[in-house]
């Protein structure tokens, strides 16, 4: 198992590198990564030289194209769940709305994932089918929990084999019928959620309980996610639960 492990990180390390682009623009570098929008064009970010360091950015693409497709993000709720998304990867927003980060050449990789995996998060946490819906999937998540009295902690960083830091929604602790239980929602299904959950997931589970699951909420409110996404989910031992289906695993999360 161990190697079979090893074997998918340095699959994922390879591709990650293969796909990755950069050129000059005057003094920014522009580096094209192999993660795509919902536009399915490659998400960029910017990096600099600043103050002995680097300061890397989304530019403001994230944010802008949010507000740009409708969803507005001023409402005290809304706030609130960037801050802990942003916190979570310890990225910042500029006064421009840039997502940012700052780095010196030692953690540069982890920096830069942590910056790519919270413009993922981001966009998947807001991005609504509709700007008439209200409620954002990760509140109706943990109102379903809370409704059931599931014990847990939400927004958990855990640092992999890897060295890099992940952050999973909800942790549910160990219980007497049930292992440890860590979970994240997705609103959107595609591939590179199903990318970003796996490596996290292959990563991460060296270092906790053997016995730890892996959960995935989807949101198929407007779409089911397609039959490829929930196979590849599980062959990385990553149980994906449809919101429609819920009640299914009501047992199985409150034990």
């Amino acid at each position: 198992m161990i190697n079979e492990i090893q074997n998918l990180l340095d699959q994922y390390v390879i591709w990650l590198k293969d796909k990755t682009k950069v050129r000059q623009i005057k003094d920014w570098f522009e580096i094209t990564t192999p993660y795509l929008d919902r536009h399915n064009d490659y998400l960029q970010i910017y990096m600099r030289k600043e103050n002995g360091g680097f300061i890397l950015t989304d530019d403001g693409y994230i944010i802008d194209d949010l507000i740009t497709s409708g969803c507005k993000l001023d409402s005290e709720k809304r706030q609130k769940l960037l801050k802990m998304t942003l916190n979570g990867f310890g990225v910042q927003l500029d006064n421009n709305d840039a997502i940012v980060v700052h780095t010196s050449g030692d953690n540069f990789a982890s920096r830069k994932h942590n910056l790519v995996q919270a413009m993922l998060a981001v966009n998947d946490l807001f991005y609504l089918a509709s700007p008439i819906v209200a409620d954002v999937f990760l509140e109706d998540v943990a109102l379903w929990l809370d409704m059931y009295d599931v014990r847990y902690t939400q927004g958990v960083k855990f640092t992999g084999k890897s060295g890099y830091d992940h952050v999973f929604d909800f942790v549910i602790p160990k219980s007497r019928k049930q292992p440890e239980r860590i979970i994240r929602t997705i609103n959107r299904p595609s591939r590179d959620n199903v990318q970003a959950l796996a490596f996290a997931w292959v990563d991460t589970r060296e270092v906790r309980h053997t016995e730890s699951r892996a959960y995935a909420f989807l949101n198929d409110t407007d779409r089911a996610p397609s039959d490829s996404i929930i196979d590849a989910f599980r062959s990385y031992d990553v149980l994906p639960m449809l919101w429609s289906q819920r009640d299914k695993f009501k047992d199985e999360l409150t034990a």
